[in-house]
């Protein structure tokens, strides 16, 4: 998707990340680039006019931009931009978007992030962005090895979902997690991954308590 009035940059390639056979991180320059942790960018390799949207996963104080992408099989743009290597250019466009944290509300409220896949992107910047914040996240996959880069958050804070295997710290879907263990209820929860996800969790977060307003969604980009 193009954005009109967004102009895009030329940015070098400085490293890739290699997490899974199909899921890796791409890091290139910043430049002269703001935004807002929770915000997303149009990237594609240069001289290519395809380009498709990705979180940010680097905090706003680092001083480069990193995504994680997951290879689609059928995908053009993640295969392109993982065969890049170091001084490969991208072209990039953004930031967009608007799942971003409320700087008052983050400093007296739990919050309780919920991710499915590579949807934990935006928490990845959230929490490289802020510290202190009072958060959990309840990140599902299918395998073990999909927990990408858990090290990057507090042991404590970090919950994982694996419905294919055992090597989690709950077996089966996130939403089963939810449903036996519900958030307080002043919780402030996001959600971030496909659809379906974000349709199921909201139905059990509203039936447990949470107010509507207090829940904030973004399908995965």
């Amino acid at each position: 998707m193009n954005h009109p009035g967004k102009t895009t940059r030329a940015l070098s390639v400085l490293e890739l990340r290699h997490l899974t056979p199909s899921a890796y991180v791409l890091k290139f320059e910043r430049g002269a680039f703001d935004f807002q942790a929770g915000q997303y960018i149009s990237l594609g390799p240069e001289g290519n006019g395809e380009m498709r949207e990705y979180s940010i996963y680097s905090g706003e104080p680092d001083d480069f931009i990193e995504v994680l992408i997951k290879e689609v099989e059928e995908g053009l743009v993640s295969k392109q931009l993982k065969q890049l290597t170091p001084g490969s250019k991208v072209k990039m466009g953004g930031p967009y978007g608007f799942f971003t944290l409320n700087r008052e509300i983050i400093q007296n409220r739990y919050l309780l992030m919920i991710a499915s896949g590579t949807g934990i992107a935006p928490y990845h910047s959230y929490i490289r962005s802020y510290a202190g914040l009072n958060y959990t996240i309840v990140h599902g996959v299918r395998y073990g090895n999909e927990a990408y880069e858990k090290d990057h958050y507090s042991q404590d804070r970090y919950i994982l979902c694996t419905s294919r295997d055992h090597t989690g710290h709950f077996h089966g879907r996130l939403t089963g997690y939810l449903e036996k263990n519900p958030p307080p209820p002043a919780s402030i929860c996001y959600l971030c991954g496909n659809s379906n996800m974000i349709h199921e969790v909201y139905e059990i977060l509203t039936g447990q308590g949470i107010q509507a307003g207090d829940i904030h969604a973004e399908v995965y980009f």
